[in-house]
């Protein structure tokens, strides 16, 4: 990804009159990165998207840090956060610093305002919920297990049916696929996870030529404003280009095993600036007969290491459940938990799924998450008869 796309009515040359119905002209607007030399399409308006009526701002965001700056592996357990609020207003951060911010929500209202992120790329997992993503690009179904990829500025709403749980990564830079699994056209290379054929992309253009006053929320400046627009802005008639929101589903990646134990960049999935997201994933075990499939202790001594259980099982652990968190920061070791490696020789296979993400600068945690800290996971390595560790609360 991406990869050139074109739905509903353009016309035949860029920048040419492309006149409507009644002899208006629709109204052509680029959108990309990097002014106007990176990934961009073309969007062509029932109304010019410029017919702002009010703005104000709403209130700051800042993500406050916990002080306590004491070196230690830390877990969270996200089931002790309450349900509540909007997909995209009411998140809760979980750690961030200057490349990547996670968050976390589970909305339990539907937007009626629209959401755009100006100042991120946004990586939103879906742990669980079902519906579709309205955009000006097109609808893009949700499922559970989706990664959401809205590239910065691109105007959403959420619609669910299902209630949703999201973890949502905001990228400084712009988010794409590793550079190893494409070629030197940009086409994903054979032996890549995934192809070109596991990727979803708005198939379906909804146009709404509606005059009134529609809210949308922009994130920029680390605040919130609220434009009123004069129409709805999903009034686009055609778009054509390589910028536009995407999703790839966890489940249709394909695991990479070996002969011996493989290391976590062959689950990388996407990549961003200071960043990598990766999916561990159902997989058979190494089939050497003599293997050890549990990771081997390791220190990342660049990186900081995240993971999200997505859910109860995963091969190295002990006492984590599904919404875990562990935050395995740069500058210690750290490894399977007692009995794993040993209990893992001759296993056939793992049911895990994780998402994790290793940031290359040092990880705050921010000061909303300490109430679900389990302050014992920092232990958790001696031997259970010699040390403790907190259980599963649900």
């Amino acid at each position: 990804m991406p990869q050139y796309h074109v739905l509903g009515q353009i016309p035949r040359k860029r920048h040419t009159i492309f006149r409507k119905p009644d002899g208006g002209l629709y109204a052509e607007q680029l959108m990309g990165n990097e002014g106007f030399t990176g990934v961009a399409s073309l969007l062509y308006h029932t109304h010019p998207p410029t017919t702002v009526k009010s703005a104000r701002r709403i209130c700051d965001i800042k993500y406050e840090a916990d002080p306590d700056l004491t070196l230690r592996h830390r877990h969270f357990r996200t089931a002790g956060l309450p349900r509540g609020g909007s997909p995209t207003l009411d998140r809760v951060p979980l750690l961030f610093n200057e490349d990547i911010a996670m968050l976390w929500a589970q909305p339990d209202t539907q937007d009626e305002h629209f959401y755009r992120n100006s100042q991120a790329d946004e990586v939103v997992y879906v742990a669980e919920g079902e519906g579709h993503l309205e955009t000006q690009f097109g609808n893009l179904p949700i499922i559970p297990g989706d990664y959401l990829v809205i590239h910065r500025n691109i105007m959403h709403r959420y619609h669910f049916t299902k209630p949703a749980k999201l973890l949502v990564m905001e990228s400084r830079g712009y988010v794409r696929t590793p550079s190893r699994y494409r070629n030197d056209y940009g086409q994903i290379v054979e032996g890549a996870p995934y192809s070109e054929r596991d990727f979803r992309i708005p198939r379906e253009l909804v146009t709404n030529d509606e005059r009134g006053d529609f809210a949308i929320i922009t994130k920029q400046y680390n605040g919130l404003t609220e434009h009123i627009l004069d129409h709805h802005p999903c009034d686009v008639i055609g778009w054509d280009g390589m910028f536009y929101p995407w999703a790839f589903n966890i489940h249709d990646f394909e695991p990479i095993v070996g002969r011996v134990h493989q290391p976590p960049p062959v689950h990388q999935t996407f990549q961003g600036d200071g960043f990598v997201i990766c999916s561990f994933c159902p997989r058979p075990y190494d089939f050497d007969p003599q293997s050890i499939p549990a990771p081997y202790n390791h220190s990342n001594v660049d990186s900081d290491e995240v993971l999200f259980y997505a859910s109860s099982e995963f091969m190295s652990r002990k006492g984590i459940e599904y919404g875990s968190i562990t935050l395995h920061p740069d500058g210690l070791p750290h490894g399977p938990h007692p009995g794993r490696a040993e209990a893992s020789i001759g296993a056939k296979a793992t049911d895990e799924l994780a998402v994790m993400m290793d940031s290359f600068r040092p990880l705050k945690v921010a000061k909303a998450i300490l109430p679900i800290e389990d302050p014992k996971y920092m232990t958790s390595w001696i031997d259970a008869q010699g040390g403790g560790f907190s259980p599963p609360t649900s």
